[in-house]
């Protein structure tokens, strides 16, 4: 991850390697924060391009650093009932 752009209640950071399946469900999560007031990500050229996602909370890092360790339980929780129903 690249930071561009970190004030009190600004956030702007370029996701290297990732696309829209992860800004997406972090988009998503952050939304579901009551402390954040807007998350949006735009991937520039659909090839080459690189996700930059913004974000603009009462704490832009606080609420990623939530967001990123709800993201991560959920999908244990799925890897869990994914091998579950294997056996």
């Amino acid at each position: 991850m690249k930071i561009l752009k970190n004030t009190k209640t600004e956030l702007e950071i370029e996701v290297t390697g990732e696309t829209h399946s992860l800004c997406n469900v972090l988009r998503k999560t952050l939304m579901d924060d009551k402390s954040v007031d807007s998350a949006a990500y735009v991937i520039d050229h659909p090839i080459v391009g690189e996700p930059v996602l913004y974000i603009k909370a009462k704490n832009p890092k606080k609420s990623l650093q939530k967001a990123a360790e709800t993201v991560m339980s959920q999908c244990s929780e799925f890897k869990g009932l994914v091998e579950s129903a294997k056996k």
